[in-house]
């Protein structure tokens, strides 16, 4: 038998059942700062029994319910797939302290826009109503690269193709409809776009036309549009888009930035590949970063709906009003008759690689994804793509799937994205540079290309939650004043937008 005598568990609540392992434990290990024997292999991340749990009793994590046992769990053994459920359980939230945090004044360097907003990035955007212009729009950005237009704009980041797999065979009313229509307006109007090129191919559901006179687009000096019908096909669709991008290119760039005040940042908050260390260390260190921005003004979007299922009574408990508690209740309501309809459970997620990691269940799962809200009151639940129009911790729905989830913040007008990683999420976002934070050492060591921040010091006590916390906002402000970040390094950012898309496909 060997004694562990260092550090080998983590006990994150006093009234836990369960510790969970700071690095592999053998079976027979005496762990010493658990108090008792482990019987079986635990890998780092995973569950160990702390006393006798009966079948149907609550598993407690975070002080909080993750599931029932489906059998006896006899103490020092592995708590996982196989004896343990998602539950109805729920245990009364906890009184959460707002974490302090000086507000001072931070700022960074960013493009100030005409209606008064901040962007991070001084992009172009060839924007696509449906996906049979999509080619085109990809042709029109491959041809200006060619031609060296950019060089002659130096303050332009870069011309971005916005491109998707809708936008026709689809009803044109209701839901699916506007979600979309919501989606590509108010990616076409975030902060991180100077000029906007959108093209159509003339005859789909979503008219170019209608959209341009919906959002009264046609007196805007930024924004072109044609469709690809109208111009006689495509050779004359991309000789007209490079005449386009002539004119607007100009316009973008003669954008500069200025210091500006850090209240004007919006993060989109994101993990993905959770592990059993992403509730325990990026999570709440990206909450702590969320904590001091809205302690400078600023604004963090929470998002991700299926990953807060059983933890919303958190959030709740959080809500600044009845009425934005009400929200919050009627989407998780949505989502239950969503999945029912499909004949799908809430708990299909998590998947293969946050089991893997040590996550069981959707329960525990979620209680780890919330921490990436911080502690401040929940001041708004907006739909997805719908525009965030206040300061402070901001709930948007959307499904669970990273780029989608990403896509609507983007969407609502966040100009920066922070990304939490467990298992090595291959993530980029344009226009809004994503900044990644990993949960573990491991990962970040063979993913250093991909990776922004290491969170893993904090599992080893290297570092606290709150000195992460301020490095996370430190690196973000760089990154919103131009340094880029690992996924702008690597190119990612033109497959990633995902609309979310409901409805039927007729």
């Amino acid at each position: 038998m060997v004694a562990r005598t260092h550090a080998t568990t983590i006990r994150l609540h006093a009234e836990d059942n369960v510790v969970i392992a700071a690095g592999r434990i053998g079976a027979g290990d005496r762990l010493v700062d658990a108090g008792l024997v482990c019987l079986d292999d635990i890998g780092s991340g995973h569950k160990i029994a702390t006393r006798d749990i009966r079948t149907g009793d609550a598993v407690l994590k975070y002080g909080q319910v993750i599931g029932c046992a489906t059998r006896d769990i006899p103490r020092g053994t592995h708590v996982h797939l196989h004896n343990l459920a998602v539950t109805d359980l729920r245990r009364a939230a906890e009184a959460v302290t707002p974490r302090t945090a000086a507000a001072g004044c931070r700022s960074f360097l960013g493009f100030r826009r005409p209606d008064g907003r901040v962007g991070t990035r001084n992009y172009v955007g060839v924007l696509t109503s449906v996906n049979c212009s999509a080619t085109v729009a990809r042709q029109i950005v491959t041809a200006a690269e060619r031609s060296g237009m950019l060089g002659d704009h130096p303050n332009v980041d870069g011309i971005v193709p916005i491109t998707h797999s809708s936008g026709c065979a689809m009803v044109s009313s209701g839901d699916g409809f506007e979600i979309l229509r919501r989606t590509l307006w108010g990616t076409a109007a975030n902060p991180n776009f100077g000029a906007i090129l959108m093209v159509g191919l003339g005859c789909e559901v979503l008219q170019v036309s209608r959209f341009v006179r919906h959002y009264g687009l046609s007196s805007q000096a930024s924004f072109r549009s044609m469709t690809i019908q109208e111009e006689g096909g495509t050779r004359k669709s991309i000789e007209r888009g490079l005449s386009f991008l002539r004119d607007l290119l100009p316009l973008a760039n003669a954008a500069r930035r200025e210091p500006v005040s850090a209240a004007e940042l919006i993060i989109g908050l994101q993990c993905g590949g959770s592990d059993g260390w992403s509730g325990i260390t990026a999570n709440p260190a990206l909450g702590n970063a969320a904590d001091r921005l809205v302690a400078l003004g600023g604004t963090v979007i929470l998002s991700e709906t299926p990953e807060i299922y059983g933890a919303e009574h958190l959030l709740i408990a959080r809500a600044a009003s009845k009425g934005v508690a009400k929200k919050l209740h009627e989407r998780i309501a949505w989502w239950e008759r969503y999945t029912a309809i499909h004949g799908a459970q809430m708990n299909n997620n998590p998947g293969p690689g946050n089991h893997a990691g040590g996550l069981t269940t959707i329960l525990e799962k979620s209680l780890g994804a919330v921490a990436k809200g911080g502690t401040t009151p929940l001041v708004e639940v907006v739909e997805y793509a719908e525009p965030v129009t206040v300061r402070g911790l901001v709930f948007m729905d959307s499904p669970g799937y990273d780029p989608c989830s990403a896509t609507g913040q983007v969407a609502s007008g966040a100009n920066i994205i922070a990304f939490t990683t467990g298992r090595g999420s291959a993530f980029g976002c344009r226009p809004s540079p994503s900044v990644k934070l990993s949960s573990n050492s491991a990962i970040y060591e063979r993913m250093k290309d991909d990776i922004d921040l290491d969170c893993g010091p904090i599992a080893s006590g290297e570092a606290t939650v709150a000195e992460k916390g301020a490095e996370i906002l430190d690196f973000i402000l760089e990154v919103a004043s131009g340094r880029r970040s690992k996924s702008e390094e690597l190119g990612y950012g033109t497959e990633e937008f995902v609309p979310w898309v409901i409805g039927p496909t007729m």
